[in-house]
Parts: C-alpha cells; structure tokens; sequence
C-alpha cells in the first residue's frame, strides 16, 4: 500500500510543477547586455592614459639643462608595469649628470602614476603591449611668422 501513496504523491509534484512553469512561461536565464561605463578615475583611452602619465611627470629642478626623454613602458591588466621601463632617447647635449637627473625623474613620475586604473576593457586591450612616452621640457623655436619674400605670389 505504500507504493501506490508515493506513486500519487510524484504525480502531485510533477503536475504541481508543470502548472508553476506553465503560469510564468519557460524558464530561462535572463541575460541583459549592459554596456561598461567607465568610472570617473578609470582610464578607458589611450589618450586618457598619455594625460595621465604626463600629468605626474615633474622635471627635474637641477638639471644645468632641459632635454627630452622617451620611455618605452609595458602594463599588465591591473595597471602595473610590467617588466623594466627602458630609455630609448635622450637628447644629445645632456650632460652625463643631466641624463642621471632625468632618468631618475622619469622613473618617479612611473612610480607615482601606477597602478593605472584601467578599465576591464582597456586593462585587456593594453596588457603587454609597449608604450613609447615622450617626457619633453626643451622650448621648441617658434614658427617664423614673417612671410618670405620668395613665397609671396605678388607680381612687382
């Protein structure tokens, strides 16, 4: 006699089941696409990232002069440097004193500005890739503004 009980009551749960799927519709695993707003501190361009690295750039206050520097630089996902950062240009008329002074000012400005706050997309798209950043503090010669008196299409 038991078995014909337990028999009635999984037909029960089965019909009870059935009815409460068939009242809310198929079950199914609601996925909503929602598009990845950066926050306000997260860097989520390139060019956001150059600001960034450039803004925590200080030259030093004791160089005799003022030359550019570049840096080729890696990042892993979560911001950080990865590998060492590796000088690839100087200008010509620094001093060997100078050249110290800057390096040393390129490597705090680094230091001070990592981790980067990527975003999930932007940590992805940058990981491992080199950066190549121009730290410059020369003056450059300003475009002549006198026209030329060869360029000039009057005719005398």
């Amino acid at each position: 006699m038991a078995a014909p009980h337990r028999k009635s009551l999984v037909w029960f749960a089965a019909a009870l089941l059935t009815l409460s799927v068939g009242a809310a519709g198929p079950i199914h695993a609601q996925t909503q696409i929602i598009p990845a707003i950066p926050e306000p501190d997260q860097v989520d361009n390139l060019k956001e990232l150059f600001r960034r690295l450039l803004a925590c750039w200080q030259p030093p206050q004791h160089a005799s002069a003022a030359i550019d520097i570049t840096v080729l630089v890696s990042f892993d996902r979560g911001g950080n440097i990865l590998g060492h950062p590796k000088i690839t240009y100087e200008s010509a008329q620094a001093t060997d004193n100078d050249r110290l002074l800057y390096r040393v000012a390129v490597m705090e400005a680094l230091q001070r500005c990592t981790p980067v706050p990527f975003t999930e997309g932007m940590g992805g798209a940058t990981a491992g890739r080199p950066f190549a950043i121009q730290f410059k503090t020369r003056k450059r010669q300003p475009q002549p503004t006198e026209k030329r008196a060869w360029l000039s299409q009057k005719i005398l």
